[in-house]
């Protein structure tokens, strides 16, 4: 959504300075008002995060670290939603943002996590999807599209109290002759196969630079390609662990050793 809320305001280019700096293609989000979504080409995507969006980021000075699984979470606070100034712009997890579809951001969830909302001040209730990162506003919680702040009965107030629960990854079974949502709490992902990731280029030699360097100081640094549409990143992975928690606290040391842009990577990616 190329959004951040500073002051009740949004700044995109406050918001672009800030991912410049700190290394992370993550976007936020506020609030908005409705009128016909403009025709504009969408924003370009960002690039190298984990598979379920688990890579820690920084917004405003403050590091957000995405859960890990949604099981039984549960959340009380206020919604807001954002429509057409954001329609057709990349999320947080590289979709196009579409102010009629059923999706949310949240701080933390993981991406694809299906979430029940439901409007404290009317009872009313919507799921969504998360796909997007915010809203960064004191108080906020979720972030919901135009659809779903119509289905709540809050497309005129714009922010409302809600309670949100997660309901798991949406897996579709064929039951009597039909198609069904079927919500599945996710397994831990602390068991399974991982590395750090350190940098992401466009070019080969830049990779394969940086990978000299980390050899001569850790163990099992290597580069991996990784192909977004036209384009072929090479994306340099230092170690191997079979726990979320031991990565993690690798990805830590090499933040404070000089990388502050490392993070966690599923490498069955």
């Amino acid at each position: 959504m190329l959004r951040i809320v500073v002051t009740e305001a949004r700044s995109s280019l406050l918001f672009w300075l800030i991912i410049w700096a700190t290394g992370l293609g993550v976007y936020g989000c506020g609030g908005s008002a409705v009128s016909p979504p403009p025709q504009r080409p969408p924003a370009e995507g960002s690039y190298g995060k984990s598979r379920e969006g688990s890579a820690p980021y920084v917004v405003m000075g403050k590091r957000y670290y995405p859960l890990a699984t949604s099981a039984g979470f549960v959340q009380r606070g206020l919604a807001s939603w954002y429509g057409s100034d954001f329609h057709g712009r990349s999320t947080a997890n590289g979709e196009h943002y579409n102010m009629y579809a059923r999706t949310a951001a949240h701080k933390t969830l993981p991406f694809n996590t299906y979430v029940e909302v439901t409007n404290l001040t009317n009872g009313k209730k919507t799921v969504v999807r998360i796909n997007d990162r915010g809203p960064f506003v004191r108080g906020r919680i979720i972030d919901l599209t135009y659809t779903a702040a119509r289905d709540l009965g809050m497309a005129e107030e714009g922010v409302v109290p809600v309670r949100i629960r997660a309901l798991g990854y949406d897996r579709k079974e064929f039951r009597r002759g039909m198609w069904v949502h079927k919500y599945v709490q996710p397994p831990s992902y602390n068991v399974g196969d991982f590395a750090i990731q350190v940098g992401s280029f466009l070019q080969k030699e830049n990779a394969f630079r940086l990978r000299n360097t980390l050899a001569r100081r850790y163990s099992s640094a290597s580069v991996s390609i990784y192909i977004q549409g036209a384009k072929q990143f090479y994306r340099v992975w230092v170690g191997r662990y079979s726990r979320l928690d031991k990565a993690e606290a690798a990805a830590r040391r090499l933040q404070e050793d000089g990388f502050p842009a490392a993070f966690v990577i599923a490498r069955d990616r």
